[in-house]
């Protein structure tokens, strides 16, 4: 279980300057957002590495802005790019796995775990192996090995501190009270971009629409999980494993404001809410500077301008997929990793346009059966173990794809 926020005190909390920084995933949406921080506060911060996946000239980029000390694509074919962009400025560069789990390691205070997808479990995991402070915007790492990833951290002494907007909505709620007298935790949703359709209507609906979030400004792959809300159901993993709380004492409302990020409920029913308008800075922020705070460059709250905040039950029958992570969440063992992989498979398919709408929890719900018929999910004890379960659950989706996209249409 992550340590609540500590109580308030009566002088800030003085922290050494400059914190070293690295950012693994920094050409993604939550790279960028950390990027923005750090430039609008450059004697707190100094950058050790930052690393992306293939885009080699918009890393150089960002590593020659901050002043980066290390670079790292994972795809080897962007090397050259990276190389030839960095010539001159002294800043190391590197490809390949291996130069992923290097950037994870160099010796940073804190790191910004940002890497989408199972990809990210590796690195993530090498960082917290490391020690210091993981600040965790990749759920698949709680997701795929939720109950490892606690241990070696609880081992190391690493500080997580979540980054996900309701689950850092929760970790500040906490700071209310005592953990023992918490008896529930409440993520909110937005209820995506099909949240009042009709399922009829969800069933024919496009990547184009599905990609075309209300509120929120995110990458491909969690947008479109916001729209099946299969993000919330990866979150309510993510919350379980985060908060040591079993499924049955963490809920999920539709909230379609985005203001109200999260709720804890206390023993005495003091329920206590954490509020924001939503902008992934604000809750990179709390990370970035905790246990202190810095000036957030977002909009600030304005209750009466927004004047009505409503709150509505999800609906399972029209979004299947929150059912289905409750469900791989109780089960537990490998249910989690096979979901998420499988997930992961459906979404990048429906972007593709080779598989329906509907057929995104279809594939989960077949995947996960057919995982269980091949005795294939057992509790990962290891990265390995893990990731051998991920190529597993993978094939059987790519395997399935066919038979349940003919379904789905």
């Amino acid at each position: 279980m992550i340590e609540s926020v500590p109580r308030a005190r009566t002088a800030p909390v003085a922290i050494a300057a400059p914190r070293s920084v690295t950012i693994l995933g920094a050409t993604g949406s939550i790279g960028a957002s950390t990027i923005d921080l750090l430039k609008r506060n450059p004697s707190r911060y100094r950058v050790e590495a930052v690393s992306a996946n293939r885009n080699g000239r918009a890393l150089a980029r960002i590593a020659r802005e901050l002043d980066a000390r290390f670079a790292a694509v994972a795809d080897e074919s962007a090397y050259r790019d990276l190389k030839e962009d960095l010539g001159g400025s002294g800043i190391e560069a590197a490809a390949g796995p291996r130069a992923m789990i290097e950037a994870a390691q160099r010796p940073a205070d804190w790191v910004m775990a940002a890497i989408a997808g199972a990809t990210g479990l590796e690195p993530t995991l090498a960082a917290v192996e490391r020690g210091g402070t993981v600040a965790l915007a990749n759920k698949e790492c709680l997701v795929c090995a939720g109950a490892l990833f606690m241990r070696r951290a609880a081992q190391k002494g690493t500080r997580v501190l979540p980054v996900d907007s309701e689950h850092n909505a929760l970790f500040q709620a906490l700071g209310a009270g005592r953990r023992e007298d918490v008896v529930r935790l409440v993520l909110t949703a937005s209820g995506g971009p099909f949240r009042t359709w009709s399922i009829d209507a969800i069933r024919a609906a496009t990547p184009a629409q599905a990609l075309k979030h209300p509120n929120w400004s995110m990458g491909p792959k969690v947008t479109i999980d916001s729209a099946t809300l299969m993000n919330k159901g990866l979150e309510l993993i993510e919350a379980h494993h985060l908060f040591a709380m079993e499924s049955a004492g963490i809920d999920v409302v539709v909230h379609p404001q985005s203001v109200v990020h999260g709720l804890v409920e206390f023993r005495d029913g003091s329920v206590v809410a954490h509020l924001g308008p939503p902008d992934m800075r604000i809750p990179i922020a709390h990370c970035l500077a905790w246990p202190t705070r810095i000036e957030g460059p977002g909009p600030r709250l304005d209750l009466a301008q927004i004047a009505a905040l409503t709150f509505e039950a999800p609906d399972v029958q029209r979004f299947p997929a929150l059912a289905l992570a409750r469900r791989a969440l109780e089960a537990g063992n490998g249910a989690p990793t096979v979901l998420n992989a499988a997930n992961e498979v459906a979404v990048a398919e429906f972007i593709a346009a080779r598989l329906p709408f509907p057929g995104i929890p279809a594939l989960v719900e077949a995947t996960l059966e057919a995982a269980h018929r091949e005795g294939a999910l057992h509790e990962p004890a290891s990265v390995e173990d893990a990731l051998a379960i991920d190529h597993i659950a993978r094939s059987l989706a790519r395997n399935l794809l066919p038979e349940i996209a003919a379904k789905a249409m």
